[in-house]
């Protein structure tokens, strides 16, 4: 018991982050992907087509935690391992998180048609992860209740949801006259693993038993409400399944991304996206388990002991799960319920400047949008998670180093650090593209220090004009 705590305390905590901000993608435009993260972002007038690799155009992992990293808990230190799991235990607070991210694009394709929008699909499958810190449930299974007495164990603190899905999507990006670039993206949905566990209450609290009582303690679950969805699971889970899932056999849900941006003058360009605004429909494979209730248990005569003290404490905890179990039972129910996709905001602003590329000063091609070498910038990025937005901010700076090489580097300040410095690079050599970006590169001499690690590449075929 002791060393499963560990494991979920102390590693998995440092394993997770605010997932799926790609700031340095964000505006990179060299980069074809760049169009999933806004969909009415500038495309170069000369190109006429991409496609990506399959299964190589966009790999995206992302991993953090707001609270603990690796190092704080396993890391060379002379203070007991015991004591620097406690301490972070009391730092944290039920508002800290830890998530996992992961996307990996299976198509993608892209071309320019004779009205000069520009149209592009594909499909990509993804992980989303987060689970907030249930503070008050691991200070109980870290102390136990022995100095908690009459303390209110709060059980709304947990707070998790975790999806698998595949995404289709199809979308146009049009330059409206020489200011303005809108876009648009419609999504398919089709999950293949749900589960959450969201917007829970009740408290567990200990209280000394009355003179009459047989026991010296008494364990009370007030007005208990706790809640899991989950879809897709079943016992004879196969993975023929998860590939019927992934062709569109799964839940289905709908959803948009939108996009624009805006050229207040030849230097100084505003942009915004909003993704993800849809829900998913969960009708197949559905179980939701419910218990809900008020009780006093009456038949335990022990506090429970403390997992920081070694004691296995396992009947004690058995004792307490099969009579929470019986006086308060978990109804399993099967009919649907829909579940709303996290909606992601993204904003910036940026002021070109230096030498035109190629040498270019002005606009030959009668499209708007002349380029410049370099630019420096602002971004806003937030995502809707169970207890609020989480909000990250970025500065950057952007350098076309070559014709065929350019690189974006940021700094961002977010949930786990304010110095969390980002480098991209694009490449274009002849039809072939490449990019690869990642997060926290002062980190990464001891990775294990650092709260959150993102990392994105991609290859693509681009086809401009001759």
């Amino acid at each position: 018991m002791r060393f499963i705590f560990l494991f979920i305390i102390a590693l998995g905590l440092s394993v997770g982050a605010m997932a799926q901000n790609k700031q340095i993608l964000y505006g990179f435009n060299e980069v074809p992907q760049a169009l999933l993260v806004n969909p009415g972002g500038e495309v170069s007038p000369t190109q006429k087509m991409h496609f990506g690799i399959p299964f190589l155009s966009q790999l995206h992992v992302n991993g953090g935690s707001s609270g603990v990293s690796v190092y704080d808990i396993f890391g060379e230190s002379s203070v007991d391992i015991n004591t620097r799991i406690e301490q972070k235990i009391f730092e944290m607070t039920e508002r800290d998180f830890f998530t996992a991210t992961q996307q990996l694009e299976i198509i993608s394709f892209g071309w320019r048609s004779q009205k000069d929008i520009y149209f592009s699909g594909g499909v990509y499958q993804e992980f989303d992860f987060i689970s907030y810190f249930p503070r008050d449930l691991a200070i109980l299974a870290w102390e136990g209740n022995a100095n908690y007495i009459g303390y209110q164990f709060d059980l709304g603190q947990v707070s998790a949801t975790a999806d698998a899905l595949m995404v289709y999507h199809f979308g146009a990006n049009k330059k409206i006259g020489k200011k303005w670039t809108v876009g648009a993206r419609a999504k398919i949905y089709s999950s293949l693993l749900s589960a959450r566990s969201t917007n829970n209450r009740g408290t567990f609290v200990t209280n000394l038993g009355d003179a009459e009582s047989e026991n010296i303690y008494e364990h009370t679950v007030q007005d208990a409400e706790v809640t899991v969805n989950t879809s897709g699971f079943s016992d004879n889970l196969s993975a023929g399944q998860l590939v019927g899932r992934a062709f569109l056999g799964g839940n289905l849900g709908v959803g948009v991304d939108l996009g624009a941006t805006y050229e207040v003058n030849d230097r100084i360009t505003a942009s915004a996206s909003v993704l993800d605004v849809g829900a998913i429909f969960h009708t197949k494979n559905v179980e939701t388990y419910r218990g809900s209730g008020t009780y006093t248990l009456d038949g335990i005569e022990l506090i429970f002991p403390p997992l920081s003290t070694g004691e296995v404490g396992i009947p004690y905890y058995d004792d307490l799960e099969d009579e929470i179990e019986r006086e308060i039972p978990i109804d399993t129910i099967t009919s649907g319920y829909t579940q709303m996709r996290p909606v992601k905001f993204n904003a910036g602003a940026q002021y070109s400047f230096g030498r035109f590329v190629g040498g270019q000063e002005c606009d030959c091609l009668n499209k708007g949008g002349v380029e410049r070498m370099q630019a420096v910038g602002v971004q806003y990025y937030s995502i809707f998670r169970p207890k609020g937005p989480q909000m990250a901010g970025t500065l950057f700076y952007y350098r076309r180093l070559f014709d065929f090489l350019s690189a974006k580097a940021t700094y961002t300040v977010d949930s786990y650090s304010f110095s969390n410095i980002g480098l991209g690079v694009a490449t274009n050599f002849g039809k072939f593209n490449f990019y690869v970006a990642a997060d926290n590169i002062l980190r990464y001499g001891n990775i294990a220090k650092a709260k959150s690690v993102s990392l994105q590449l991609g290859f693509n075929i681009k086809f401009d004009e001759e």
